[in-house]
């Protein structure tokens, strides 16, 4: 059974997830404010976190930002009420794994929760790096075990998708992922359309490891198909 918390203050809404939730036999808990829910999750850790923008007390970009500061790791799926892309790419950029903007459909919200719990699944079965828990291009070290990446000696904060984005690339360098395939691997569905989730991330992963964005040196782009880690860079 999947544990669930909700941090959303309509309580129509937390009513309506809740009820579906449970059909995928989640135990749902739910807090109608952003500081409660920030303990709540603190205290829980849970398998998913939805969390609402506009709340109050805290919003939920601040919730977002202190739980990966404090170094929870659980899947954040965000909902607003904004159609506003800055809203969506701030909410990303704290560490949100995903979004939906009200009002949403209950068919892709369930598509997109069944999404993340088969991605959970497939990272406990299986782990592609099982051999190699450190990886190092030139300066660039990524640290898999501890979630940690370094450059020139600096610790560079990612958000957990730009982190797992990092990790599947460097681990397959000169292999080139399409960003359907990618959106597939990291978010674990496959919908038409989202594919600039992907395409959002990367440059950010870009401004956050590249010494100059008009010249990528660790992640590549492969013309007409998508993304890749450079070949040439040996590893250490």
């Amino acid at each position: 059974m999947k544990n669930v918390l909700i941090i959303e203050d309509d309580l129509a809404i937390v009513q309506l997830l809740k009820i579906h939730l449970q059909d995928l036999d989640c135990n749902v808990v739910s807090e109608q404010n952003g500081s409660k829910g920030l303990q709540k999750a603190m205290e829980l850790n849970p398998d998913l976190i939805i969390l609402d923008i506009m709340m109050p007390e805290m919003d939920g970009i601040e919730v977002c930002k202190q739980l990966r500061a404090n170094e929870i790791h659980s899947p954040i799926m965000m909902l607003t009420s904004r159609s506003e892309e800055i809203d969506k790419v701030l909410g990303l950029e704290v560490g949100a794994d995903d979004y939906l903007t009200k009002p949403f459909s209950v068919r892709e919200f369930i598509a997109r929760i069944k999404a993340i719990f088969r991605r959970q699944q497939m990272d406990k079965l299986e782990d592609p790096t099982e051999n190699s828990k450190t990886l190092q291009f030139d300066s660039l070290i990524i640290d898999i075990e501890m979630r940690k990446v370094l450059l020139e000696g600096r610790r560079v904060d990612l958000s957990p998708k730009e982190f797992e984005l990092l990790v599947l690339l460097s681990s397959n360098p000169g292999k080139s992922y399409d960003r359907s395939k990618l959106l597939n691997m990291i978010w674990g569905y496959d919908f038409h359309g989202y594919e600039h989730t992907v395409n959002s991330h990367i440059n950010r992963l870009r401004s956050k490891i590249e010494p100059d964005m008009g010249k990528p040196k660790f992640i590549l782009t492969t013309w007409g198909v998508g993304y890749k880690f450079n070949e040439e860079l040996v590893q250490s």
